[in-house]
């Protein structure tokens, strides 16, 4: 489960003096509510305020949409619609008039590639007609794994909080032919995963926030293809005992450990697919 406290996230995570909608300690209270719910959530989530209206997103949609999207939360925004309102312009259109709204299985395209999603319209502050829209979006179905030809095909997220040490596990991972990314907080790790398909989670044991075991419990609850690899400097004593399967390397650990260890996964996912 996700630890209490530290690793909440609100609007006063951010710094808002770039947005047009200024000091948080003057929002609407609907659009103070809203905000927290998103930028707490780990699904990729929009949220679209005012007659003109200023499009604020979570990180997970930012992970999401690509370098292109502002980073800033209430940033600045292309002109044109955000491709999931694009994609779904008739729920949005209900949603404005104070009516929630799903669409199964909408295409959007991000201008890296088309994937299809299930997109929720919620509106916020209904009363009179929506003062904004709540957008989340969810995998249309859930990922499976897939058949591996080449080791280059295997996703791998490693979570690490010592930047050094992520750096160097993820060039060894792109060196060795797989695709690696990299995150510090367990947050962001959810993030990733609800942004794209990975097949291996391979995270430290201790992190800020909640733990490598509770991050690899929670990943497993909605992605149960991951395969899991534990590092760890305090040996095997913090996995016994866990319901799931993995594996473990004791830090520090050699390069044909991490092979052997990536390549037992292949193996795995070949066999499954």
């Amino acid at each position: 489960m996700l630890a209490s406290g530290k690793s909440a996230r609100t609007v006063s995570s951010y710094d808002w003096s770039a947005s047009a909608l200024g000091d948080p300690a003057g929002w609407p209270q609907p659009l103070r509510v809203a905000a927290d719910l998103m930028f707490n959530t780990p699904l990729p989530m929009l949220l679209a305020w005012g007659e003109q209206p200023i499009v604020l997103c979570n990180e997970a949609y930012g992970a999401l949409a690509g370098p292109g999207f502002s980073r800033v939360p209430g940033g600045s925004v292309p002109a044109v619609l955000p491709p999931p309102f694009a994609a779904a312009d008739a729920a949005l259109a209900d949603a404005w008039r104070g009516e929630a709204a799903c669409v199964a299985g909408a295409a959007v395209n991000f201008g890296t590639g088309r994937a299809h999603f299930d997109l929720y319209f919620t509106p916020v502050g209904a009363q009179g007609g929506a003062k904004g829209v709540l957008c989340a979006l969810a995998a249309a179905e859930a990922a499976q794994p897939q058949a591996l030809e080449e080791p280059g095909t295997l996703s791998i997220l490693v979570v690490e909080d010592n930047l050094d040490s992520q750096y160097l596990v993820c060039e060894m991972l792109k060196a060795f032919g797989y695709e690696a990314d990299g995150v510090a907080h367990p947050d962001d790790a959810l993030a990733h995963l609800a942004a794209r398909h990975y097949h291996v989670l391979f995270t430290d044991v201790s992190l800020p926030g909640m733990s490598g075991v509770d991050l690899a419990r929670l990943s497993l609850g909605r992605y149960p293809h991951l395969k899991v690899i534990f590092a760890s400097g305090y040996g095997d004593m913090l996995l016994r005992h866990l319901d799931f399967p993995y594996q473990s390397l004791q830090k520090p650990y050699e390069l044909d450990q991490l092979q052997d260890a990536l390549g037992q996964v292949t193996g795995a996912l070949r066999a499954g697919a």
